[in-house]
């Protein structure tokens, strides 16, 4: 068996993911699973045993797949494991931007037990432990796009959900400083945050995406076999033999470049999806296109933005604003003003301030910077590069898939979840099916 965290207030033992982990493995025997045991204590302890070992914490590791039980931190830890081992056996630097990286040939599997799992909700549907341990059985597979995140030729992160600046950073740097509070400190930190209606101004430049035929406003969600994101996956391929064949030209003159003050900026990769917003931050975001969606909220007043947060909640077009831009991208960077000025402020400082400001430091010559949320972890960085890499990794999972007519009778919303995975004409003979006297 794994080594396994023995704190019990945790939510994984308030799931039913560790049980049904364990009947995995029961059945994974079989087939030469690895049980190994290694208690992970630190951030970043999984990360670094993934790369130097072949099991960890949480995982089962059977015939060229993992399987681990988490929440999105968790999945966010394994992937940089197996993406940073499998460059390492390629040799490629991660810290090149430039550097086309290798697909990961290992599956990962996922069983729920977070507090949003944001990344099973958007690939399965819903975040059941259940559905998703099926998934692995049946061995379901969707490939998924990660984005890497540099700053001055330096690797940082990679995320394959959301990396907001702005609000949605700020939200997360508060929350992790209150901890204490539980699951409360989001939505305190939410409403502080909402109140304080901090903007940031910046530079974002970026490469529109013309290789895919979606749009972030089209309204078609990315569901099981998706014809778009295969359709992408080609027309990608030959839009990158293009630009090798021109020595490296990336479209420079394609790139646009947008300044302002900004009160969230937000790089979806996928939908984002949760069950507190069913539909997501970008609801047309596909899993594998090659694509991000690039959500810029504009400064506007308290009321406007608040108008815009709760359209996440329901099925108004949230986008529909004059303060909301929204576009699908390959790359864009990010470039603070607090340190485009840095230079000149400093300059100001000692020519026209001079003693004072270097004895009040927090005078008005500063400028605000925010904190990014990359897929739950907090960033510091004033200037970023991020680029989509298309299919990086595969997950045990086959998308969403479209509801059926069966799914809204009431004599269906009580079945269970494993049941969604069988064939309509076994649905309607289970609905049809008349009880024993």
């Amino acid at each position: 068996r794994q080594g396994i965290k023995t704190n019990r207030s945790s939510s994984l033992y308030s799931s039913s993911g560790y049980q049904y982990l364990q009947g995995l493995m029961g059945e994974c025997k079989t087939e030469g699973a690895k049980n190994n045991n290694l208690m992970s204590l630190l951030f970043g302890h999984l990360t670094h045993s993934c790369i130097d070992l072949s099991a960890c914490i949480f995982i089962c590791v059977f015939s060229g797949s993992v399987v681990c039980v988490g929440g999105d931190g968790m999945f966010s830890e394994v992937m940089h494991g197996l993406i940073g081992r499998t460059q390492k056996d390629s040799d490629i630097d991660q810290n090149d931007p430039t550097a086309p990286l290798v697909s990961c040939k290992t599956r990962i599997g996922i069983i729920p037990a977070g507090s949003t799992d944001c990344i099973c909700y958007a690939t399965v549907g819903i975040n059941d432990p259940v559905t998703s341990a099926l998934h692995i059985i049946v061995g379901d597979s969707q490939p998924l796009d990660v984005s890497s995140v540099h700053c001055n030729k330096t690797f940082l992160k990679y995320f394959v959900s959301l990396l907001g600046y702005g609000f949605y950073g700020d939200v997360l740097k508060d929350s992790e400083e209150k901890r204490w509070m539980g699951s409360v400190r989001y939505d305190f930190a939410g409403f502080k945050n909402f109140l304080s209606h901090h903007y940031y101004e910046g530079t974002v430049s970026f490469l529109p995406a013309t290789h895919t035929g979606g749009s972030p406003k089209d309204g078609k969600s990315c569901k099981t076999k998706c014809c778009i994101c295969r359709q992408s996956k080609r027309q990608l391929e030959q839009l990158q033999k293009f630009e090798t064949n021109r020595h490296g030209h990336d479209g420079r003159d394609q790139w646009k470049v947008i300044r302002g003050k900004f009160l969230a900026i937000n790089a979806a990769n996928m939908s984002c999806a949760c069950p507190r917003s069913p539909k997501g931050l970008s609801p047309s975001a596909h899993l594998a296109d090659g694509c991000a969606d690039l959500i810029l909220v504009h400064k506007c007043s308290r009321f406007n933005f608040l108008r815009y947060l709760i359209r996440h909640t329901n099925e108004d077009d949230q986008f529909n604003f004059t303060f909301v831009e929204v576009y699908r991208i390959r790359k864009f960077h990010f470039r603070s003003q607090h340190l485009e000025d840095s230079d000149d402020i400093k300059d100001m400082q000692k020519k026209h301030f001079g003693q004072f400001c270097r004895e009040h430091p927090a005078c008005c010559c500063t400028f605000p910077s925010s904190t990014w949320n990359c897929d739950g972890e907090t960033l510091e960085s004033s200037a970023i590069e991020v680029e989509v890499h298309c299919q990086l990794i595969n997950l045990f999972a086959r998308g969403t898939e479209s509801p059926s007519k069966y799914e809204e009778s009431p004599s269906m919303l009580e079945t269970p979840s494993f049941l969604g995975h069988l064939s309509s004409y076994s649905l309607q003979k289970l609905s049809n099916k008349k009880a024993p006297a």
